[in-house]
């Protein structure tokens, strides 16, 4: 084929993604807004892919951007200049090393396990897996959603080598009490998760969160989201370089190259480092101050439009770019259907199930591109929720959700989960339907262990050697 060809039919298959510009994708995606933002990226990212980020002495011009970018994300979060920094992939590396790190520097300790709000980021539970490290997770305030200083110090003991916080959490957007939580730890690491707050709280003036609070010992904080850099390019911060250390990974025991890693991975491209070291140079403090101001005055309209809407009312107190929302009880209309509603209508709202005190609601992310388009969003969620209180309730029949709650996905065979995803319209590997409200209804009713597999039954289903 033709690069001509092939180029062609790749637009052809992205045409059928979800929209990565224009605000009207409030997951998974970070928009500034500026075009000339998303071209330098580009230009930079080319410049520097085939460059590999294993061997700093083959490609010193990567050490000096990593070096350049760590800094800047220390000086942000309140660093010193014993603060030390790696670049990863994403979120999910920077929270799984913190783990690896604060693991391997207790060596003593048979049962290792950290301590982490029911709120903090999966990738924690990700890295507790990888690792063989407990969870022990610390339930937090109902209606608040933050975590509870007293009640996470309470959970600590001789096994804990991490205390896990959120700046702020995905799910809700609520800042945890950082500084109280801190001052109750003798001596445990604490980390922050300020994978998507990091670079967006300071020039918002919210806070402290960071290294200005005494015993926080590392932060993780992400270029892919509200730095707005190409995806995937996560920094984690540690307070010194000795706190690190025993993130790094060396191996002689073999007759090659001794092999020394500082992240996960091994081989990894300069395209995303480069990309994301001119993105924060172009932008500098004054850019990243303007962007926060917008993306945070946008959610503040969308916020109050969305609690003026009867039958709405948002979670928490979210303090910055995400919030979250449900649907008050007897209102008569399905908070899945809302969100199908909004995708026909071209807005991509995210689905959460619910989770011991949060009902199932929908996530927004809110960035810079959405201000000024916040009265479109609200007109077609207002359009969307009348669309629902004509539909009804989503109804799961009961003797349906009454055997789905008492499977036991550790017994069923892959033929079984083959015909339960029939049943709930995840069969097939042609991909979703268009609507989801009746397959999350019925996904909702499933304990998480058995929803979990499903869905990971399902993605093995999509992904297949074609």
């Amino acid at each position: 084929m033709t690069a001509e060809d092939i180029l062609r039919e790749l637009r052809e298959l992205r045409a059928g993604d979800l929209p990565t510009h224009g605000g009207r994708t409030l997951a998974y995606v970070y928009d500034s807004g500026l075009s000339e933002v998303d071209e330098l990226g580009a230009a930079a990212h080319a410049l520097a892919s085939s460059a590999n980020g294993l061997d700093p002495t083959a490609f010193p011009s990567l050490l000096r951007m990593e070096n350049d970018l760590a800094g800047t994300a220390a000086r942000l979060l309140g660093g010193t200049a014993e603060t030390v920094g790696s670049v990863t992939s994403g979120g999910t590396e920077s929270c799984m090393l913190a783990v690896l790190a604060a693991r391997d520097a207790r060596p003593e300790v048979t049962s290792p396990s950290i301590v982490l709000p029911t709120t903090a980021h999966a990738a924690f539970h990700k890295g507790a897996h990888f690792f063989g490290v407990r969870v022990i997770p610390v339930p937090v305030d109902p209606v608040t959603f933050r975590a509870v200083p007293e009640a996470m110090a309470a959970a600590v003991d001789d096994t804990t080598v991490l205390v896990v916080a959120s700046a702020p959490s995905y799910a809700h957007g609520v800042l945890d009490p950082i500084p109280e939580i801190a001052a109750l730890l003798d001596g445990v690491r604490f980390h922050v998760d300020a994978c998507i707050g990091g670079w967006v709280l300071p020039y918002l003036g919210l806070g402290p969160f960071g290294f200005d609070v005494p015993g926080v010992t590392s932060v993780s904080v992400d270029l892919h989201k509200y730095a707005y850099c190409p995806k995937g390019v996560s920094v984690l911060l540690h307070a010194n370089a000795g706190l690190r250390r025993t993130q790094y990974f060396a191996s002689a025991d073999w007759p090659g190259y001794t092999m020394l890693n500082t992240t996960l991975q091994s081989t990894r491209s300069g395209g995303p480092l480069a990309a994301a070291w001119a993105v924060v140079r172009h932008l500098g403090d004054e850019g990243y101050a303007k962007l926060a101001s917008a993306a945070r005055e946008a959610a503040v309209e969308i916020r109050a439009g969305i609690e003026a809407l009867d039958g709405l009312r948002v979670l928490g107190d979210p303090v910055s770019t995400l919030l979250a929302f449900t649907v008050d009880h007897g209102t008569g209309f399905d908070l899945f259907t809302v969100a199908d509603e909004m995708r026909e209508r071209g807005w991509y709202v995210q689905p959460q199930f619910a989770h011991e005190s949060s009902p199932a609601n929908l996530h927004l992310t809110v960035t810079a591109a959405n201000r000024g388009s916040e009265e479109a969003f609200l007109t077609d969620l207002a359009a969307s929720v009348g669309a629902a209180r004509e539909s009804g309730p989503v109804v799961v029949d009961p003797q349906v959700t009454e055997f789905v709650a008492a499977l036991d996905p550790a017994t069923l065979t892959p033929e079984q989960f083959a015909g339960l995803l029939a049943a709930a319209g995840l069969g097939g590997a042609a991909g979703l339907p268009a609507r989801m409200a009746e397959i999350n209804a019925l996904l909702a009713a499933a304990p998480g262990p058995l929803r979990e597999r499903l869905l990971l039954e399902f993605l093995g289903a999509l992904y297949t050697a074609s």
